[in-house]
């Protein structure tokens, strides 16, 4: 039995010290995922349209993956009550895609960063071919440490990239800073079920969280005693798992059907190991969510 505590880096063993785990480190492995990942992403999981680095939203209208992947951008834009003329800051914008999203389909005008000048580059060039260049500024940033002055923002947006932070509480401070008074933040990502993981699970556990470069996952519980500690109100939580496995079971489908060339091409010296640790993932979150280790929700939450 492995016994998982808060704030946290798990992702090489039973537990990196913390003593031994910097921020820059992490940052640093975050940076190499992303970079190293950028084609694969493009090609196994997000097109040209969505640009997707996150899960879908499966309701009952939804006929197809890139279908669902567009369709939480709106999830999350409904959950919030965002509107046209709010400033967005989208901490972790990954390739773009959400910022994009907005500003095409919205009209908002956004900040959006990423610790990879990579992914920002890459942002950048994708809303120019979407026309939205004008709208949104990429920058690198941390999203825990943030250049800009207090109550800069109207939105602060969190898709499946506060998992990365060590401690949650640091983003979360820092939102709040950088929110005008009722400024809203939203955050979607996954969260343990348990603190206690049984010794056959906890190599999904450890596949995951080193291959996503993610050094710990929080309660749900845990996760709204921060929001409340950081002095935000009106906190709600939307359980979306249901949702979000179509999702991982499609995630599993294109693992399975890509293992044989992923063999060959470890194999061959032609997948690097950050590759080769992202395509495990694949596999691994499929075994967490169907033991239901993870759930996947939304929060959302307002300053007052």
């Amino acid at each position: 039995m492995y016994l998982i505590e808060p704030n946290q880096d798990y992702r090489n063993g039973p537990l990196q010290n913390n003593e031994n785990t910097s921020v820059e480190a992490l940052r640093e492995a975050a940076v190499q995922h992303y970079d190293a990942c950028y084609w694969d992403y493009l090609f196994a999981w997000s097109g040209r349209n969505d640009l997707a680095l996150h899960y879908g939203y499966w309701d009952e209208h939804t006929q197809s993956h890139p279908q669902s992947l567009l369709n939480k951008n709106q999830k999350l834009y409904d959950a919030a009550h965002i509107q046209p003329d709010d400033y967005v800051l989208d901490a972790g914008c990954g390739i773009g895609g959400s910022s994009i999203w907005m500003a095409k389909n919205h009209g908002n005008h956004l900040k959006a960063i990423t610790i990879s000048a990579k992914q920002a580059f890459h942002a950048g060039q994708h809303a120019k071919r979407h026309g939205v260049a004008e709208q949104i500024d990429f920058e690198v940033s941390d999203f825990c440490h943030t250049p800009y002055a207090d109550e800069t923002f109207d939105i602060v947006w969190g898709l499946e990239s506060v998992c990365h932070a060590l401690n949650k509480g640091d983003f979360i401070r820092e939102a709040y800073r950088i929110l005008r008074k009722g400024g809203r933040l939203v955050v979607c990502d996954g969260f343990l079920t348990q603190r206690e993981i049984d010794d056959a699970d906890w190599p999904a556990v450890v596949d995951c969280l080193n291959g996503w470069a993610v050094p710990n996952l929080c309660l749900r519980t845990e996760f709204a005693e921060l929001l409340t500690e950081h002095q935000f109100s009106h906190i709600d939580y939307e359980d979306i798992t249901a949702q979000t496995l179509p999702s991982a079971d499609y995630m599993y489908k294109v693992a399975k059907r890509l293992q044989p060339i992923q063999k060959i091409s470890q194999w061959l010296g032609l997948r690097t190991a950050t590759q080769t640790a992202n395509f495990k993932v694949g596999l691994a979150q499929h075994h967490l969510f169907h033991k239901k280790i993870v759930e996947y929700g939304i929060f959302t939450a307002q300053k007052i």
